[in-house]
């Protein structure tokens, strides 16, 4: 599925785990697709104010102090964090809050460390497969000499299938190729996915967390990550395509 007649003529570099952060060039997109950046899509798309990623634990808790307010929703091997109002699931937060106004601490343990270690990225956007097209859109808007595409995998150990695929697909559309993503999403279930529906996880994983990252196209915006000065942050901000 293609976005038009225009194609993508620059370079497309699909990378790993955090060495891949830390190769990345040009605009990078950090992909993670279970669950960081579906999360942050959700949520913004929710009326969340302000999203902020913070990879260290202990200094979410520092801005804790001094921010009660704020919503800490963050894990670690997909495991709330100890004093975090919540956990890594797009389906827990969008029913258990009222986001409107709200801003959000974000702690995990692949997506925002892909964020703090991509130190030569010229731009950095949050990847998933709800908001693809969008990225696809943005980049050809953009035009940049290079992307990058990094796919997070689990706990920045080792890869998984959903981020590679939503990379996979995000070079297809830029390059104005078909790939059928149906083929692959139905897989999942018994692969990368089969954790969401173990009995013994699902405090962790929630069900409705499967099927919630695996809606392509749902968002018509980008995640664009920038440094705020003000709150010495790096804040998550929706951009329209």
């Amino acid at each position: 599925m293609s976005l038009n007649d225009e194609k993508y003529n620059g370079q497309i570099k699909i990378l790993q785990l955090l060495d891949g952060a830390r190769k990345a060039e040009g605009l990078t997109v950090v992909i993670d697709v279970f669950r960081c950046f579906t999360f942050e899509a959700f949520a913004l798309n929710a009326g969340v104010s302000h999203i902020y990623p913070v990879g260290d634990a202990k200094e979410c808790m520092a801005i804790k102090s001094k921010h009660k307010d704020f919503i800490f929703a963050g894990e670690r091997d997909g495991v709330t964090l100890p004093g975090f109002d919540t956990g890594n699931s797009p389906a827990d937060l969008v029913m258990k809050y009222d986001l409107s106004g709200k801003t959000i601490i974000h702690s995990t343990s692949s997506g925002v460390q892909g964020i703090e270690n991509a130190k030569n990225a010229t731009e950095i956007i949050g990847g998933s497969l709800v908001t693809a097209k969008a990225i696809a859109k943005y980049i050809l808007k953009k035009k940049p000499e290079i992307v990058s595409l990094v796919c997070m995998g689990w706990s920045c150990i080792r890869p998984t299938d959903e981020d590679t695929l939503c990379a996979e697909y995000i070079k297809s559309l830029l390059q104005g190729r078909d790939i059928d993503l149906n083929e692959k999403l139905v897989t999942f279930k018994d692969g990368c996915g089969k954790h969401f529906f173990d009995n013994k996880d699902k405090k962790s994983f929630p069900l409705p967390d499967f099927f919630m990252c695996l809606m392509p196209n749902i968002f018509d915006f980008v995640l664009k990550v920038e440094y705020n000065d003000d709150m010495k942050l790096y804040e998550t901000k929706r951009i329209e395509v």
